[in-house]
């Protein structure tokens, strides 16, 4: 495989990044003005009434495609079933591409249209649904995950486009617009459209930030996912606390038991055996935690806490990125509302999760779970019935750092950024890196633009217009610097 010592390599632009960066500079506020009508589609995926503006977002970003020239084809998925007890046609997924050329390289990119849920009452100083600008930042839902990364990579493109420069890979995008609510007929499309992807040699991903506000970074890998509900029932009908409390083995008090048992203040899972498959780290995995910007009270003032559980940089990463994590997400069937109900529930839903590293084993995790806690329960001398089930299982992922794509997305950001990106880990699970990689068996690669501060899901989304701005750049950089790479590995591989 050929390797390049990127450190020193030139960070000066050649005469066609110059072209292209100008162009870009040139047309920022016409990018801008698009991401602005992308915002205004409120393309929520998670509530069912709103499905048509899926289909709106989905021609919209079909016909600016079709504009660059790229050939366009919308697939059609199957039904949706759950959560809402009825079938629900989904929107289409995109299939796009320009340029065939066999001694080409070809990079697919795939994106979501979809967002997750926003209102103004919900705590947001704008309208989530109308792009504002304010110090920089550019407001809106979906602003950063993921349209504005989306119509970055479509403004890299367009920008050969307009300047009649020979695109130097072929490229694919495959779009969709339901992720938010967990990309349902996905993986079965993938599947079924083997074709499309038969030549492709490259994907990326732009569907997460980076660890810092300012410093750019590349991530080559995620965590999995394996979600419980532990139910206890102790009655057949919720109970008068005053009539039956203190004769009964009351369902909330086992429940509260079991879920105090699963991890520590510290933060350590009590399973047994939970670890015990954990990946070791090498002292090549170590060397990329030493240059990582990582600022304490920045990272706080991000996620609004006072404190976290370890104290240095090297441990609170190792913990995000490379140990497993507990979380209690919530109790269902108990009385949540404000004021007090002296009720005793008849039945209740503890829900956690566990976000495994490699190389845990969900079959392993799966049992270690119910063991622990059925072990947890029978020392409690409870009459009452316990049920143990995993709801969501999602692998690991992670990725060769020294495959091509990665080194030419090195070579982009220090181009356009003037430093060296961080190499990092994501602590949460993107299930479909590790879904393309499987069905394609091709090389995948995460190359975020958004910055820590960008409040992806939350209120106020927002994403800088310099990071839009340079993602274009960088994202337009890369296809240079991948076709430049892949012709070089091609010679070698040759002689």
């Amino acid at each position: 495989m050929l390797s390049l010592d990127v450190s020193k390599s030139s960070s000066h632009p050649s005469d066609a990044e110059q072209r292209i960066f100008q162009y870009i500079d040139d047309h920022q506020d016409t990018f801008v003005e698009n991401l602005s009508k992308w915002v205004a589609v409120e393309s929520d995926s998670i509530q069912p009434h709103l499905r048509g503006n899926i289909a709106e977002m989905v021609k919209i970003a079909a016909d600016n495609l079709r504009a660059l020239g790229a050939t366009v084809e919308l697939r059609n998925v199957s039904g949706q079933n759950e959560p809402y007890g009825q079938n629900l046609s989904l929107p289409p997924v995109i299939l796009a591409e320009l340029g065939k050329d066999a001694e080409k390289p070809t990079v697919c990119f795939y994106g979501h249209l979809d967002v997750m849920p926003a209102q103004k009452e919900d705590g947001w100083k704008t309208d989530p649904y109308i792009l504002t600008e304010m110090d920089g930042k550019l407001y809106g839902r979906g602003t950063t995950d993921n349209k504005g990364p989306v119509l970055a990579w479509i403004n890299a493109v367009g920008t050969f486009i307009a300047l009649n420069m020979t695109l130097p890979v072929n490229v694919k995008f495959l779009l969709e617009g339901m992720e938010e609510a967990g990309s349902p007929g996905l993986e079965d499309l993938l599947k079924e459209t083997a074709g499309f992807f038969s030549n492709v040699t490259y994907i990326v991903i732009s569907d997460n930030i980076w660890l810092s506000n300012k410093k750019p970074a590349l991530t080559y890998g995620t965590r999995g996912n394996a979600a419980f509900f532990v139910e206890v029932e102790c009655s057949k009908k919720d109970l008068h606390s005053g009539s039956f409390g203190g004769i009964i083995h009351e369902a909330m008090s086992d429940l509260v038991a079991l879920l105090d048992s699963l991890v520590d203040s510290s933060g350590r899972i009590l399973i047994p055996g939970i670890y015990d498959d954990v990946a070791d780290i090498t002292d090549e995995e170590m060397k990329l935690y030493a240059p990582i910007d990582f600022n304490f009270v920045e990272h706080k003032a991000n996620i609004g806490v006072k404190e976290f559980l370890y104290k240095t940089k090297d441990d609170i990463l190792l913990n995000l990125w490379r140990n497993p994590s507990l979380s209690i997400h919530g109790i269902e069937g108990a009385f949540s509302e404000s004021g007090i109900k002296t009720v005793i529930p008849s039945k209740v839903i503890g829900k956690f999760s566990i976000r495994q590293v490699p190389n845990m084993n969900l079959s392993t995790v799966q049992s270690q779970v119910k063991e622990h806690l059925k072990n947890i329960f029978s020392k409690r001398n409870s009459p009452n019935k316990l049920t143990v089930s995993m709801q969501v299982g999602a692998m690991p992922w992670i990725a060769n750092i020294k495959d091509p794509q990665y080194e030419a997305a090195r070579r982009a950001i220090r181009t356009v950024f003037q430093q060296d990106p961080d190499m990092i880990r994501d602590g949460s699970t993107i299930p479909v890196a590790k879904m393309f990689e499987d069905i394609t068996k091709k090389s995948v690669m995460m190359f975020p633009i958004g910055a820590a501060d960008d409040g992806e899901h939350s209120q106020n989304e927002k994403i800088n217009r310099l990071n839009y701005i340079n993602g274009t750049k960088v994202f337009a950089s890369f296809l240079l610097e991948i076709s430049k790479l892949h012709s070089a590995s091609t010679r070698m591989t040759a002689s």
